[in-house]
């Protein structure tokens, strides 16, 4: 079985709102062994809606059209699908007392406007709207299972799960499961990590493997389908231990699980604290950590030393070292990272500085170059300390250098931790102590 979704409204053709309402509802009808298609986004515009299921109607069997059920006059899908239809508006009493209802609980007066809310195209079914005023409307026209359901996104889920999904089942259709997954990655391109991959990313493989690249995370998308869900789900996780090994570990975690979550979990599993020396990125490293709930458990604390003399005064970085070598150098972030070390008293710390930009620059230490140290106590040493450092030179404006050193910072912290090398980040270049 297969669906096309389409969503209604000029702002999410002018890319003024993310369709969020599609990617629910695909994931959702992927659940039921129900394809979807396509994904059409549709202005309010009367005949290109029309126009737009009269296409989808007869090539699958469930058509779900979000969006366009409002009192305004650029609310015209109920008029849109009559038209598609040939069929009149006619008012749904019922509906109208549930709108008049719905007013009066938040001790207001229907607008008259609202009444266009109840009406439907002679022959339809009214679905009920249990959080907002506008009712659903569902039909079946050659073979095709119609819903339209509210665009507001809480309305829209609301109605999916008490109207569409309990009749899925009674919707014509295979008994194919479809499972899906992803593996996030951070620290090689996505040409990389596809050649890494080589055939089990060919578009005949069942499970299908496919990359997409977000916030410089590549993710590597995995899809199941087979007729028995017990085979599907046994077939994803076979794919996903074969991608996980061809990647090795700079697969962070899999499906919505964050590279903060992922470093915040290795630091409780290993018995490990960490504390932050930041610069060049201006407390980010420090804020993804402690967005993690439990990260009280593992973060003992940091600095963010914009200035030379917050670096000598706070971390102990000595005035000499910062004539000799500047404060974007490997020297001062490795002595940034044994000074948190040293007076927070934790297992790891991180150090890092260098050039966001769009200025500061020059042809020895150009815009991106960022230097990321690790400092950590020597084991079996009792207090002795090593460092490990790592250059990175990034691309792209002075916010996405902050956020891409942060990231590699953390992933390097995550990386140390499972006692892989830090260069495995392949956009940095690991300095060996006394370069």
């Amino acid at each position: 079985m297969q669906a096309i979704i389409l969503s209604i409204g000029d702002e999410l053709v002018l890319g003024q709102t993310v369709d969020t309402n599609s990617a629910h509802l695909s994931s959702q009808l992927a659940r039921h062994g129900i394809g979807t298609r396509y994904h059409q986004t549709v202005a309010d515009d009367r005949e290109a809606v029309a126009q737009a299921i009269r296409l989808a109607i007869g090539q699958v069997e469930l058509l779900i059209v979000s969006g366009g059920l409002g009192p305004t006059e650029d609310d015209l899908t109920r008029h849109a699908l009559a038209d598609a239809l040939g069929s009149p508006l006619v008012l749904h009493e019922p509906s109208v007392e549930h709108i008049r209802g719905f007013f009066e609980r938040l001790g207001r007066t229907m607008p008259d406007r609202n009444r266009i809310q109840a009406m439907h195209p002679r022959g339809t079914s009214v679905v009920p709207n249990a959080c907002g005023t506008a009712p659903g409307i569902h039909t079946v026209v050659d073979g095709t299972h119609v819903y339209v359901v509210p665009g507001v996104p809480r309305e829209m889920v609301a109605m999916y799960e008490a109207a569409v999904q309990p009749n899925l089942d009674l919707i014509e259709q295979s008994r194919h499961a479809i499972l899906t997954t992803k593996l996030n990655t951070f620290g090689l391109g996505e040409s990389d990590v596809a050649e890494r991959l080589g055939c089990l990313m060919d578009r005949d493989r069942n499970p299908k493997v496919g990359t997409t690249v977000s916030d410089a995370f590549v993710s590597v998308r995995i899809r199941s389908e087979f007729p028995d869900a017990t085979e599907a789900q046994h077939r994803l996780d076979e794919m996903a231990e074969q991608v996980h090994r061809r990647l090795g570990p700079i697969v962070f975690g899999r499906d919505d699980e964050s590279l903060q979550q992922a470093l915040v979990s290795t630091l409780i599993a290993h018995g490990r604290t960490v504390a932050t020396a930041e610069s060049c990125t201006g407390g980010l490293i420090g804020k993804m950590i402690t967005d993690v709930a439990g990260s009280s458990q593992i973060f003992r604390g940091g600095w963010v030393t914009y200035s030379n003399e917050m670096k000598m005064a706070q971390l102990g970085v000595e005035q000499s070292l910062l004539n000799r070598h500047g404060a974007v150098s490997q020297p001062t972030a490795r002595a940034m990272a044994a000074g948190a070390l040293a007076r927070t008293k934790s297992d790891l710390a991180v150090g890092i500085t260098g050039i966001a930009g769009p200025d500061g620059g020059d042809e020895a230490k150009p815009v991106g170059m960022v230097w990321v140290a690790l400092a950590y106590r020597r084991p079996g040493s009792g207090h002795g300390v090593d460092t490990d450092a790592l250059q990175l030179n990034l691309g792209g404006d002075r916010q996405n250098v902050r956020d891409r050193s942060a990231k590699a910072a953390v992933q390097a912290l995550r990386l140390h931790v499972l006692g892989q090398p830090i260069d495995l980040i392949r956009s940095g270049r690991r300095i060996p102590m006394g370069d």
